[in-house]
């Protein structure tokens, strides 16, 4: 096996490159940069295939595909993930610059994913990521700026408290051991058990991620209705969130997803639950 598995019923042009969680791996994918790229294509109803890639192949892949790495370790190591979506003869290996490439290639094509709209939210406690972020260079774009914005602070909100989700992945049996290591050495800890939270200390996170995403609840409720940002309509910017929720979704305990989905009046819940419902299709 070479490391990827192909599922589709049919031949798309476009390809899409997301990570092999457990399988079936329709059921179990959840990691958050694939997921808003996934809402991004479902959302312009376009017809793709996804192609599966285990953790520990994912370095192959893209270097393979020609795609650098947008990202680099704190000690300064490429750092090769996912997603990539190929879009013949195009090769895209970022979820907003996928978003941003569906946008201007099919701007009548399913729903508009940049929307103007006001994304003020600023992440408490910003400077203590040390997990790589994209970098952005939209500053000069008055539609993209704000979105690019907004994705770093969600991302930097959700990262922050990654420590609750990695006990929660599940993955092929004969994947666990590499793959885990894999995590070791990216966080750059001792073991796998120094990523593992347990009893008050998880407590203690969940309660941070509380507050920390408390001022993004509240941009979802300033239309004085939801499920999206702009009530009724989604955008990339819920898309962003969601990418995460669905991750959370999928890794937390069940009665912590529970009450994670019940904060703020529900809104987290609410917004997972439209997302899953409207653009949620693995194919």
């Amino acid at each position: 096996m070479d490391g990827t598995t192909t599922t589709s019923s049919s031949s798309p042009d476009i390809v899409f490159y997301d990570i092999a969680f457990a399988q079936p791996y329709f059921q179990s994918t959840c990691a958050p940069n694939p997921w808003k790229a996934r809402y991004a294509l479902n959302s312009k109803h376009l017809s793709y295939k996804t192609t599966w890639v285990h953790m520990t192949d994912i370095t192959t892949v893209r270097q393979n595909l020609n795609i650098a790495p947008c990202r680099q370790l704190p000690d300064g190591r490429d750092f090769y993930t996912l997603p990539i979506a190929t879009f013949p003869p195009v090769t895209i290996g970022d979820s907003f610059d996928i978003a941003t490439h569906l946008q201007s290639t099919y701007p009548s094509t399913g729903d508009d994913l940049f929307p103007p709209q006001a994304l003020n939210y600023t992440c408490p406690g910003t400077n203590a990521v040390s997990i790589p972020l994209s970098q952005r260079t939209d500053k000069d774009n008055n539609i993209l700026a704000p979105y690019a914005a907004f994705n770093t602070q969600v991302d930097t909100a959700f990262t922050l408290h990654v420590g609750l989700v990695a006990t929660g992945m599940r993955w092929d049996a004969d994947k666990v051991e590499p793959i885990r290591a894999e995590f070791v050495r990216r966080a750059g800890v001792g073991s796998w058990e120094d990523l593992s939270l347990q009893g008050e200390e998880r407590r203690r996170m969940m309660g941070s991620l509380r507050e920390t995403v408390r001022e993004l609840a509240a941009l979802f409720v300033r239309e004085g209705h939801g499920p999206f940002l702009l009530g009724t309509r989604a955008s990339y910017a819920d898309f962003i969130v969601g990418g995460w929720l669905r991750m959370f979704s999928e890794t937390l305990e069940r009665e912590e997803w529970e009450e994670m989905s019940g904060w703020f009046d529900g809104v987290f819940g609410q917004l997972h639950d439209a997302l899953q419902e409207r653009f949620g299709e693995v194919r």
